[in-house]
């Protein structure tokens, strides 16, 4: 049966519409990054004489914090997919007993509530040294991140055909040469997938980094964020300014990486 001609402009409409409200919020903070300094309420929709002034301002105040969220972002990247890429092997494809209760330990640790694990790892990393480091918030990152890595790639690495497993052992190939140069190279998207929900988990937190830094030594981009709402409330384009420059790093990964996440 087709769909009347006025019932598919009427959805279409109902999309835009619905696009353009959830797209108010980025217009808006490009806007508010471009306007003079002072309250943004005053500022008007469209920026006619646009002033770079807050850029400046965010560039030279919150440009390391940039690079701590990116360096703490890649960090956990790396450490999440070495761990969850073997586990997931492991537990798709060895003969393991008891790997039904792994799987339900695994997704409990993903229910955990973050405030728990932050509070907990506190205490441990004072003792050990690691407050206000990128270790630690690299390793508190990655208990979000590796979790949710192991379900995503065990599943899509069940769907590669046992035959061609046993096609590499059978050539000579031990189980570490196998998962180097079968499994991983059929799991490009499964591993890139992982790669880019591990890095906007960690790119996103406030609560580890709120929890376990106390100085100024490491501070993510949005913990700065945080911090420079209350110190600069008369410099919004400064702070709309950082908002845009934190946003930039993730949209831009996501464009790129779209068609393997899909």
């Amino acid at each position: 049966m087709k769909r009347a001609p006025g019932r598919g402009r009427s959805s279409t409409v109902v999309g835009l519409v619905l696009l353009a409200v959830m797209l108010f919020p980025v217009y808006w903070t490009v806007n508010a990054s471009l306007q003079p300094a002072g309250n943004t309420l005053q500022g008007g929709w469209f920026p006619s004489h646009p002033d770079l002034s807050g850029y400046v301002t965010a560039l030279r105040d919150q440009g390391g914090n940039l690079v701590t969220s990116l360096v703490v972002s890649l960090g956990s990247v790396v450490l999440g997919l070495g761990l969850a890429a073997p586990a997931a092997h492991a537990l798709a494809h060895f003969p393991l007993r008891g790997i039904n209760l792994v799987l339900f330990g695994i997704l409990i640790a993903q229910m955990v509530p973050s405030i728990a694990v932050a509070n907990a790892l506190y205490g441990a990393y004072q003792d050990l040294g690691l407050l206000d480091s990128y270790a630690g918030l690299v390793l508190a990152d990655s208990t979000a991140g590796v979790p949710f890595a192991i379900i995503i790639m065990r599943s899509f690495m069940r769907s590669i055909p046992r035959e061609i497993i046993d096609a590499a052992r059978l050539d000579g190939a031990g189980r570490l040469r196998v998962f180097r140069s079968v499994v991983l190279p059929m799991s490009t998207n499964a591993l890139i997938t992982t790669a880019v929900f591990t890095f906007l988990f960690t790119w996103s937190d406030v609560l580890f980094a709120l929890t376990l830094t106390t100085t100024d030594t490491v501070r993510p981009i949005t913990l700065g964020i945080y911090q420079y709402i209350g110190a600069h409330t008369n410099q919004w384009n400064a702070v709309m300014a950082t908002s845009v420059m934190a946003s930039v790093p993730a949209a831009v990964l996501l464009a790129v990486a779209q068609r393997r996440v899909i």
